[in-house]
């Protein structure tokens, strides 16, 4: 039996049973018991090799993998928790590319990428979302949204529901109201805006210090890429993905 093989098996024993005197109790014949007479005896006996109908298992390998087992299942259940698109049955282009990001955005999550002979290279994606519709009064609007932001003051439970539309607000990093021409800009926690660019709106990534661009007739920027969204929610939706390198 192969290692792969091997562990799977441990994994059917490890679910079959709650504990691992379960698991000896399950190998342990009306026989064994007629002629030993002790039950914890007849364990032991199972437990190093000498009773049993099946095939051995340590303890320590039975405790440490149903211990990983419940560590996953847990972890499992608290990203459920966590992350407000899981579950969803999402139809729309716009919020399916939300739920992709939500996590790295939400967790602020570190990922593993490369690695040199002195030093470990992580990347953070930090998301920029551009939104231009009509708000409840029938006027047009548009915006920049610091996603992560927006995530972590913001219960996006009503937007992955479906019961509200995301909308940009005088409070994001960028809101402009075309019929009543209202302009706002504020920094967030993760971007500096730049709002006195002659060619055009920028925000700088307080992590790397890095400008993302949205212009769409130009670059955005290092490390940052501009995708459109074809959406029914919207009359345009764009989102700037921004990753973030560090060595540590």
């Amino acid at each position: 039996m192969d290692q792969e093989e091997g562990l799977k098996a441990l994994d059917n024993i490890v679910t079959r049973f709650n504990t691992y005197e379960d698991f000896l109790d399950s190998q342990i014949t009306t026989v064994d018991l007629y002629y030993l007479e002790d039950e914890t005896l007849a364990r032991q006996l199972v437990e190093l090799g000498y009773r049993g109908t099946g095939e051995r298992v340590k303890r320590e390998d039975f405790e440490g993998r149903k211990a990983a087992i419940e560590i996953s299942r847990l972890a499992e259940r608290a990203q459920q928790k966590t992350l407000t698109s899981a579950g969803k049955d999402l139809q729309d282009n716009f919020l399916m590319a939300l739920a992709m990001r939500e996590e790295d955005n939400r967790n602020g999550k570190l990922s593993l990428n490369q690695q040199d002979a002195a030093h470990t290279l992580k990347k953070q994606l930090a998301s920029v979302i551009f939104i231009r519709d009509r708000n409840s009064y029938g006027q047009e609007i548009s915006g920049y949204i610091d996603y992560a932001h927006r995530l972590k003051t913001e219960d996006f439970e009503v937007y992955f529901s479906g019961k509200k539309r995301l909308l940009p607000r005088t409070t994001d990093i960028s809101f402009y109201n075309w019929d009543a021409d209202i302009a706002v800009c504020n920094s967030s926690p993760n971007y500096q805006v730049i709002a006195d660019n002659p060619e055009g709106l920028l925000f700088r990534y307080k992590r790397d210090r890095k400008i993302l661009n949205v212009d769409p007739k130009a670059q955005p920027g290092d490390n940052s890429t501009r995708i459109p969204i074809p959406t029914e929610l919207y009359i345009q939706a764009v989102i700037f993905d921004h990753i973030s390198r560090r060595k540590t």
